[in-house]
């Protein structure tokens, strides 16, 4: 089976917080994981969005699903290291849905949109917004306008980026992934107003260096678009 079916029928299957903590049980442990996976999994239960201790869970895994296809004839050799890699990304995502059953968690939607961005862009979005609203910090925002930029998705991080920030609360970083979506959407103009709204945030001294860096990449970006 594909990979994309796959993560589709994780993506219908309901999660639930109580499972957020819980090792899952496995047959073959890597010697070592077991006490460095429950530990990993202590953490994000205290705190859901601790992106160090996500990625060394999900390097655990990914590495386990790997190692769970079997070997096969040499010349078939592609063709395993390619379910290496589904098997790999399924449990990565596995988990991210997992943790996404916390209320509070945010940062695993945002790997789980990282898996899910060339395939299934309407979940990606969804995952995106809710972790958008998650977060009072901003931090989720910058992440997902970044995400879909990096995607060659300018006007989704357009959009999923004005309908959420809050530029006198969020980190100032937002304006940054905000102002160079627009530039790569050939939005100048736009780029200029999300320019101005960095005036709102409260301390400007804070942010003068970033207001300044931004207004060149603005010049610059005008200056080589015909027309503006």
């Amino acid at each position: 089976m594909a990979l994309l079916p796959r993560l589709r029928q994780l993506m219908r299957r309901p999660s639930s917080a109580s499972k957020v903590g819980a090792r899952r049980p496995t047959t073959a442990s890597r010697r070592g994981d077991t006490l460095h996976e429950d530990a990993l999994r202590s953490m994000l239960s205290d705190d859901p969005n601790n992106e160090r201790a996500f990625l060394a869970l999900a390097e655990i895994v990914r590495r386990r699903a790997a190692e769970s296809v079997p070997e096969e004839d040499p010349l078939t050799a592609p063709n395993v290291e390619h379910e290496r890699q589904h098997a790999a990304d399924l449990a990565v995502w596995s988990l991210g849905e997992e943790l996404a059953g916390n209320p509070r968690a945010w940062y695993p939607l945002i790997e789980v949109a990282r898996l899910s961005v060339r395939d299934d862009h309407e979940g990606t979005i969804r995952r995106l917004t809710t972790a958008a609203e998650r977060d009072p910090s901003g931090q989720a925002l910058v992440q997902g306008i970044a995400l879909l930029c990096e995607a060659g998705q300018p006007v989704d991080a357009l959009n999923l980026g004005v309908g959420h920030w809050r530029p006198r609360e969020h980190v100032p970083e937002v304006a940054r992934e905000l102002v160079r979506a627009a530039i790569a959407a050939e939005r100048p103009l736009e780029a200029k107003q999300h320019l101005a709204s960095l005036d709102l945030y409260p301390d400007q001294q804070a942010i003068a260096g970033l207001k300044d860096e931004l207004r060149i990449e603005i010049a610059q970006a005008q200056q080589s678009i015909p027309g503006t």
